[in-house]
C-alpha cells in the first residue's frame, strides 16, 4: 500500500468535522436506543437538532447553546467517537445508516418538524435528511460544507473516493497510521484523540463517494449556509463563488460567509457564528 501524503491527509482530515455531543441536559420523554448514535437534550423550547462534524471536540456547540437560550437543544453523537463504543458503525457504511438513525430519533421521540443544524459532516447528515425525510425538518443550516464531501478539499466525488479508501486503510490497519491518526485527532482537543479510527476512516471513505447536489432541488426547508471564507482576498472569491456554484440547484438556499475563518467558525467567530445562529433560529 502506497503511503498517503501528510498533506493530503491533513487535509482531508480538517475538511470534515466529528459527531460529538454536550453532556447534561433535560432527559428524554421516552427511551431511544440506537448502536449508531446517542442523543441527549438540553433546555426547553422549540426542538433544534445540532448535529456536529469529524474531529471537534464535545464542546463545539456550548458557545453558541449558550448565547441562544429558549430552545430544546437535541445533541447527537455519532458511536465511535469521544471514546465511546464504535457497536453498529465497527463496520461498512455509516453516513447513510447515522442519518437514518437520526430521522428514526425524530419519529420516534414525536418532533414536529424540528430545526436541524449541522457542521461539516453534520451538515451532509442534516441535508440527507431533508431530501430524504422532506416532511419531518422545518428549516436546516448547514455550516461549512458543500454537498460533495470531496469539494471540501477540491476534488469530486468519483476521484476522490480511491484516496479515501487507501487513507481509511492506512489510519486503520497500520501502526503508523494509527499513530498519525491520534496526532491529527490531538488537534482538536483530548476527546477527539479517542476517536476510533476505524470509524473514522469508514467516514471519510462514506463522505468522498456523497454528493448531494443533484438532489438539491428536493430540499423543501429553508435552509441557510453559514460558511468560512480566508482572510486572502483572491482565496475569499474563490470560496464565495465555489459556494454559490455549488448551491445553484437549491430552491431555497441563503448563503452567508463568514471570515476570516477556519472550518470550525464557532470557535474562530464564535460571536459572529453565534449571531447567526440566533437570526437564523429566531428569523
Amino acid at each position: 500500500m502506497t503511503r498517503p501524503d501528510r498533506r493530503q491527509i491533513m487535509a482531508a482530515v480538517l475538511a470534515f468535522g466529528t459527531l460529538l455531543v454536550l453532556p447534561g441536559g433535560a432527559r428524554a420523554a421516552q427511551p431511544f436506543a440506537s448502536r449508531r448514535i446517542s442523543v441527549t437534550t438540553q433546555g426547553t423550547g422549540p426542538d433544534v437538532v445540532l448535529i456536529p462534524g469529524l474531529g471537534s471536540a464535545p464542546s463545539i456547540w456550548e458557545g453558541a447553546i449558550a448565547a441562544t437560550p429558549g430552545y430544546r437543544y437535541h445533541l447527537v453523537q455519532m458511536k465511535g467517537f469521544a471514546g465511546t463504543g464504535a457497536e453498529g458503525n465497527a463496520t461498512g457504511p455509516v453516513v447513510t445508516p447515522v442519518a437514518e438513525e437520526i430521522a428514526r430519533y425524530i419519529a420516534m421521540m414525536g418532533l414536529k418538524r424540528p430545526t436541524v443544524i449541522g457542521h461539516s459532516m453534520g451538515g451532509t447528515l442534516a441535508m440527507m435528511l431533508a431530501i430524504r425525510h422532506t416532511a419531518s425538518i422545518g428549516k436546516l443550516m448547514v455550516v461549512d460544507m458543500l454537498p460533495s464531501g470531496a469539494g471540501m478539499v477540491g476534488g469530486t466525488a468519483s476521484g476522490m473516493g480511491a484516496f479515501a479508501q487507501q487513507l481509511g486503510g492506512y489510519f486503520s490497519n497500520t501502526k503508523g497510521g494509527r499513530q498519525m491518526f491520534r496526532q491529527l485527532m490531538g488537534m482538536f482537543g483530548p476527546d477527539a484523540a479517542d476517536n476510533d479510527p476505524d470509524v473514522m476512516a469508514a467516514a471519510l471513505q462514506d463522505l468522498a463517494k456523497i454528493d448531494l447536489g443533484p438532489e438539491l432541488g428536493k430540499i423543501a426547508a429553508p435552509m441557510t449556509v453559514v460558511y468560512a471564507t480566508p482572510a486572502d482576498a483572491t482565496q475569499r472569491a474563490a470560496t464565495v463563488q465555489r459556494f454559490a456554484s455549488a448551491y445553484a440547484g437549491a430552491k431555497t438556499v441563503r448563503l452567508k460567509a463568514i471570515g476570516p475563518s477556519g472550518h470550525m467558525i464557532m470557535f474562530d467567530q464564535p460571536t459572529r457564528f453565534a449571531q447567526e445562529m440566533q437570526a437564523f433560529l429566531r428569523g
